[in-house]
């Protein structure tokens, strides 16, 4: 009995599947939505000059509602 159970795992176990296609592209950055490679404007100075646009504005709004007060 245990070795028709064994004889039998072993057969399952080693039984191939079709592989399924799929029109999604496999790899390294693949699962990210922006476009990393072969761009015009590298992706570094997109992604840090959104940040210090966002960093700056609050500086920015304090120094125009300074200036229209008259402190500057």
């Amino acid at each position: 009995m245990f070795n028709q159970v064994t004889r039998l795992a072993t057969r399952r176990a080693f039984s191939a599947t079709v592989k399924q296609s799929s029109h999604f592209q496999e790899g390294v950055y693949s699962n990210i939505p922006v476009k990393i490679h072969n761009r015009k404007i590298p992706y570094a100075f997109v992604h840090f000059g959104f940040f210090a646009l966002g960093f700056a504005v609050p500086f920015i709004s304090c120094y125009v509602q300074l200036k229209k007060f008259g402190a500057f």
